[in-house]
């Protein structure tokens, strides 16, 4: 039957049928077709549907029917059952973004994902900025080099359905639990249980379910996340899918100037810390030695300031989260107990409270430095 459809709509809507433009089928299955009439004006894509509609209904055997429901404009299709489009019931305004197959949708990707390729669509279909949406890739990849995503857009979470020996191969939520019940045997997941995990940096060879790991212990203890694993495993192919029908070369997405410059956590937990001594930066030109170094110390207002701005923004954003989080919680008196997981700001809330204590001490370090 989308054979036949097809057919009639090709022939009968072509220039050489004497219609303006060559109509094309682009995408059909059971119980859909979708065409592209190639007209730029909405008004006359309504009618022409309705009338296609019409025109193909009056070939079916009755009670089978072709009936008009929407029009996409913009429309991406990536491949069979994926594709993303601006809807419109009506010629005068869109209704929504419509998504099908793609990532805003699936739960095996890290909030990252959905982030970047729902912003990329609102970019690219509502406001028809393509350039934007590249910027907007591009710095996206470059956070994640300079280890400035947070925490939370990063956890992946399955749910622990059976024992880990019935299931067929190894799974990373699966050795993360085997872990947390070894730290942990009373805090143990359950079964039933949503795991949220974080993939982390490991030893040559280590494959990626060994190197699942709580998100609080990754804050606590400064443990280096695998920025190549996130970017390979869960950004690139679906950034990849979305670009490919507008850009010639996606590579420059994740390729390029802006993922030169690395930022790699020194954890302060492991078999090799013991080994490892913590060295006072400079942190003006980052030279090992004193917290400011002779060359950097002509510019001690500028490089102090800088220090108390962002001591002051850390602050600040610490004082939102205890805020809302106090709100959440029904008092503003008791301690903060929320160990929400799947909350955004318990992870924010844990990273910029050690964050700050850094900070301090960069701060007090400085404010009493010895000329």
């Amino acid at each position: 039957m989308i054979a036949s459809t097809k057919r009639l709509i090709e022939d009968k809507y072509s220039k050489k049928a004497g219609f303006t433009h060559d109509s094309r089928v682009i995408y059909g299955d059971t119980d859909s077709v979708m065409i592209n009439f190639n007209e730029e004006d909405l008004k006359k894509v309504f009618e022409l549907s309705n009338t296609v509609a019409s025109y193909v209904s009056s070939t079916f055997i009755k009670p089978i029917s072709l009936e008009f429901e929407k029009v996409y404009y913009p429309y991406l299709l990536m491949n069979k059952k994926r594709y993303a489009g601006l809807i419109y019931t009506n010629p005068q305004k869109p209704d929504k973004i419509d998504t099908k197959g793609i990532e805003t949708v699936r739960r095996d990707n890290c909030e990252m994902v959905r982030t970047v390729v729902e912003t990329c669509l609102d970019l690219i279909l509502m406001k028809k900025d393509v350039e934007g949406a590249k910027n907007f890739v591009k710095n996206t990849v470059r956070d994640l080099y300079l280890n400035k995503i947070d925490l939370s857009q990063l956890v992946i979470s399955k749910a622990l359905t059976k024992e880990g020996s019935k299931y067929a191969s190894k799974q990373a939520h699966v050795e993360l639990a085997q872990k947390l019940k070894q730290r942990d045997a009373g805090n143990a997941p359950m079964l039933g249980d949503r795991i949220g995990y974080i993939i982390v940096k490991g030893s040559k060879g280590m494959a990626a379910y060994e190197r699942s790991e709580d998100p609080v212990y990754v804050l606590e203890n400064n443990i280096p996340i695998d920025t190549e694993y996130y970017l390979e495993n869960q950004l690139s192919k679906p950034i990849y899918r979305l670009f490919e029908p507008i850009l010639q070369n996606v590579m420059e997405l994740t390729r390029g100037e802006h993922t030169r410059t690395v930022n790699i956590s020194l954890p302060s937990k492991g078999p090799l810390t013991t080994f490892l001594t913590k060295k006072t930066l400079c942190i003006g030109c980052k030279t090992p030695g004193k917290i400011l170094c002779n060359i950097c110390m002509c510019n001690f207002s500028k490089h102090f300031l800088s220090l108390q701005k962002t001591f002051d923004e850390q602050k600040a954003v610490f004082a939102k989260c205890w805020t809302e989080c106090q709100r959440c919680q029904g008092s503003v008196v008791n301690e903060i107990l929320c160990v929400n997981r799947d909350c955004p700001i318990f992870y924010k809330r844990t990273k910029v409270k050690k964050d700050l204590v850094d900070l301090e001490e960069k701060y007090n370090s400085l404010k009493n430095f010895d000329w």
